[in-house]
C-alpha cells in the first residue's frame, strides 16, 4: 500500500501547525517548523492567499488523516464506518482513530511517534490480552490489556521511549504500568481527551458533498 515516504517535517508546515509526527526532535530547536514556519515550496512565504471553504476543509481533512499517518483510502474507510455508527460522526471518526492500535502504543509512551508505533506494532512487538497482534488498526475496546512482548523487552528504543513519556504524559482513558510495560483501556476516549486542534465537523462537511 502506497505510503508517503518524504520529510514529514514538511507534513507540518504545509498544514501550519506542529503535528509531532518526529517524536523528539519536534520538542527540540531542530524541529523545521520552529525553524521555517511556513508552506514549503518556492513560493511559501507569500502572504494574502484566500482559500475558499473547500479548501479549509481539505486542509482539516489532511492534517487529521497526516495527524494518524493514515492513506486516503484507510482514512475514507474509517469516516464510512463512523458515518454508521449511532451519535456524531465526527466525533465517531476521531474516537476509532484514537482507538488504533497504533495511536493506543504511541499514547500510551511505548513509542515517540505514531509513525515509530506502527513500525513496532508491525514486527510483533506487542500483545493484546496476551496475543500477539501486528495489525496497527486493530481497534482496542475497554478492559483491553497491550503489553510489550517478553522477548521484545530488551529494545533500546522503546525503553528510550518510555522514560520520555512524563513530558508527553498519558490520557486519562488509558492506564499504565510502566515497570511491567502493560497499559489498560480504562474507558473510549472522550472529545475532550482529544488535544490537538482538530475541526473534525469541516471533514463530515467535505464528505457529505
Amino acid at each position: 500500500m502506497a505510503r508517503y515516504t518524504g520529510s514529514v517535517c514538511r507534513l507540518c508546515r504545509r498544514e501550519n501547525i506542529k503535528l509531532f509526527l518526529k517524536g523528539d526532535r519536534c520538542y527540540s530547536d531542530k524541529c523545521a517548523f520552529d525553524r521555517r514556519g511556513y508552506i514549503p515550496g518556492e513560493h511559501g512565504q507569500r502572504r494574502g492567499r484566500k482559500i475558499s471553504d473547500y479548501g479549509i476543509q481539505l486542509r482539516e481533512k489532511q492534517k487529521i488523516k497526516r495527524i494518524y499517518g493514515l492513506t486516503e483510502k484507510q482514512f475514507r474507510l474509517f469516516f464510512q464506518r463512523a458515518d454508521q455508527k449511532k451519535g456524531v460522526t465526527g466525533t465517531n471518526l476521531l474516537v476509532m482513530l484514537e482507538c488504533r492500535l497504533d495511536n493506543t502504543v504511541f499514547r500510551l509512551g511505548f513509542a515517540n511517534s505514531r509513525n515509530q508505533a506502527r513500525h513496532f506494532v508491525r514486527h510483533g512487538h506487542f500483545t493484546v490480552n496476551g496475543r500477539r497482534v501486528d495489525i496497527p488498526s486493530y481497534l482496542v475496546k475497554v478492559g483491553d490489556v497491550i503489553e510489550v512482548r517478553e522477548k521484545s523487552r530488551k529494545i533500546q528504543s522503546l525503553a528510550d521511549a518510555l522514560d520520555a513519556v512524563v513530558r508527553r504524559g498519558v490520557p486519562q482513558w488509558l492506564e499504565l504500568e510502566k515497570e511491567n510495560m502493560k497499559g489498560v483501556v480504562k474507558s473510549l476516549p472522550e472529545r475532550e481527551d482529544l488535544t490537538m486542534p482538530m475541526q473534525e465537523q469541516l471533514v463530515v462537511e467535505l464528505y457529505s458533498k
